[in-house]
């Protein structure tokens, strides 16, 4: 029985993965920020621990004891400044890292992001590729997160191992298949380009077994790892998948993909000269998302965890569409 600890754990990545670790039997415990419901983990045998990352000293009983530590706190899909990103994904995982150290956890898993590579580069990404993150708050704080992460590893011989997931969809999402679903039943949707492009999106229960694998296997420590699907959809099968997962008509309307990004980031721009607090309408990473191809090679993981994907982007979706209907109906 292992005692480990989980931050971000109300998000779609931190309620599954509980789920897997609970089931195997390790004692969990979860790190909340104050006002977050825990009614459900506490139900489920969770141990609630209040803090924030951005607190060193609110770290130190929940860290106190443990031997594993997943650290999946972090800021996205909000519309908020350059620094609350920094303070969160930045500072927040440095506050980990030292009280990690402190209280000799046997293996921190710190969650990266493939963003940290650039969206649309012309080549397959590989884990030792040098990152060329889009300047927005969140790629260029990820980014700076992984750095610190892996400096800790290297001069404080941190027992760390980090994960660059794809971005993952699964039930309980509302930041990526939500919204998705949202604009096809509005008929608002629209397909970036030509569609033909391949998409890095991945089932959240692969997502999942990759971080429980970089956790268990002796060999991961002081590594990273890419974890996502091979076997991607492109933009205009991952629409299609939905809409009809959904009852919906798939977008019809393409729109060409270099004028709607500089279209996105003048509208950006704009939006924070007006210090306006709600995210525009389109985005240079909504634009860049749907409109390049980014692909991520894995098989690194393959050969050192023996990740194998399980879950087909295509039955990913329609196991999310259950519950994205089962929602609206309720």
């Amino acid at each position: 029985m292992t005692k480990v600890l989980v931050t971000g754990a109300t998000g779609l990545l931190g309620q599954h993965l509980i789920h897997i670790l609970l089931a195997r039997g390790d004692t969990v415990r979860a790190l909340l920020l104050p006002g977050e419901d825990s009614t459900q983990m506490e139900k489920e045998g969770v141990v609630i621990y209040r803090g924030d990352i951005r607190k060193p000293d609110s770290l130190v009983q929940p860290v106190s004891g443990i031997e594993k530590v997943y650290n999946l706190a972090g800021m996205m899909g909000q519309w908020r400044p350059y620094q609350d990103y920094y303070d969160v994904n930045v500072s927040g995982s440095e506050n980990m890292c030292r009280a990690c150290l402190a209280a000799g956890v046997s293996r921190l898993i710190h969650i990266s992001s493939w963003t940290v590579y650039g969206m649309g580069v012309p080549y397959v990404a590989h884990e030792n590729t040098p990152f060329k993150p889009l300047t927005e708050p969140y790629a260029l704080t990820k980014a700076k997160g992984d750095e610190l992460v892996q400096q800790y590893i290297r001069e404080k011989k941190l027992p760390g191992v980090i994960i660059r997931p794809d971005t993952f969809i699964g039930p309980g999402d509302r930041v990526h298949f939500s919204r998705m679903a949202d604009k096809l039943r509005a008929g608002t949707a629209i397909v970036v380009g030509s569609g033909r492009n391949l998409l890095p999106f991945c089932y959240v229960s692969d997502i999942v077994q990759g971080i429980v694998l970089a956790g268990d296997v002796e060999a991961a420590v002081g590594q990273v790892y890419n974890i996502g699907n091979d076997q991607l959809l492109t933009q205009e099968q991952l629409w299609l998948a939905i809409a009809e997962a959904i009852g919906a008509k798939p977008p019809l309307i393409h729109v060409p993909y270099y004028p709607l990004y500089w279209a996105s980031a003048i509208i950006e721009k704009a939006a924070i000269l007006a210090k306006t607090k709600k995210q525009p309408i389109i985005t240079r990473v909504g634009a860049k998302i749907f409109g390049t191809e980014s692909r991520h090679s894995i098989e690194k993981a393959r050969r050192e965890l023996n990740f194998s994907p399980s879950v087909s982007m295509v039955k990913g979706v329609r196991l999310t569409a259950n519950w994205y209907l089962r929602r609206e109906a309720n």
